[in-house]
């Protein structure tokens, strides 16, 4: 969110350390926010996502009189919804078009989030959403836990042609190649083109089509 406004030319005055914007000021994390810093900046509106912070940090803060506002994104079309209300809150400029859904690419694919142990996301988030628009089907996305954590015995049995390695939230990188390609080919992905939505996820999405595509054209 932090990266959306800036790109529509509005300033927070601080953000949380995850947001990577060293010239703002840092208030905590996600989900340990300094609460008692953020009332001190007094200021007109705080965003929070319901995905990554703390109801009682919501509630907390709307108890000591601030605005705050707190989106919801699990899908690609939420984010044209969501990002038109904080538009209309804070009086920006923005409209949001995608492309129809790709057919499928009959490629069914493992996304692991973590390892030791192994965890991945599934249905009902927005990674899940964003490569199913591209014609991408996810290994687990049926499960019944948002991020399941998963044993090898499962993960092999769920035979997915393809790993997508994100470099985040854990950095998947080439030296976990031998590793990752013991399960799959694997193709290593921008892990902020993956989870990150806003004002990137249109850019987001045509990138990553661009790696499939090169994926595709190389064949098995």
């Amino acid at each position: 969110m932090t990266e959306t406004l800036l790109a529509w030319g509005i300033e927070p005055i601080a953000c949380t350390r995850f947001c990577e914007q060293p010239g703002l000021e840092n208030v905590g994390g996600t989900k340990d926010p300094d609460l008692v810093g953020i009332e001190a900046l007094a200021p007109d509106l705080v965003v929070f996502d319901r995905e990554e912070n703390r109801l009682e940090d919501y509630q907390e803060l709307v108890s000591r009189n601030l605005k705050v506002e707190s989106l919801h994104v699990t899908s690609v079309s939420d984010v044209g919804t969501e990002l038109g209300r904080l538009a209309s809150i804070v009086g920006a400029q923005w409209s949001y078009s995608l492309d129809a859904p790709r057919k499928s690419r009959g490629l069914k694919a493992f996304v692991p989030i973590w390892r030791r142990p192994w965890m991945t996301l599934t249905a009902g988030t927005y990674g899940v959403s964003l490569l199913n628009h591209l014609g991408i089907d996810v290994a687990f996305s049926e499960h019944d836990d948002l991020y399941p954590t998963l044993d090898d015995e499962a993960l092999m049995a769920s035979e997915p042609d393809i790993v997508l390695a994100p470099s985040e939230p854990y950095p998947f990188g080439k030296r976990h190649l031998d590793i990752l390609e013991a399960i799959a080919p694997t193709l290593l992905v921008d892990g902020q083109d993956l989870f990150w939505w806003g004002s990137r996820t249109v850019d987001a999405l045509q990138r990553l089509d661009q790696q499939f595509e090169v994926l595709e054209e190389k064949g098995p």
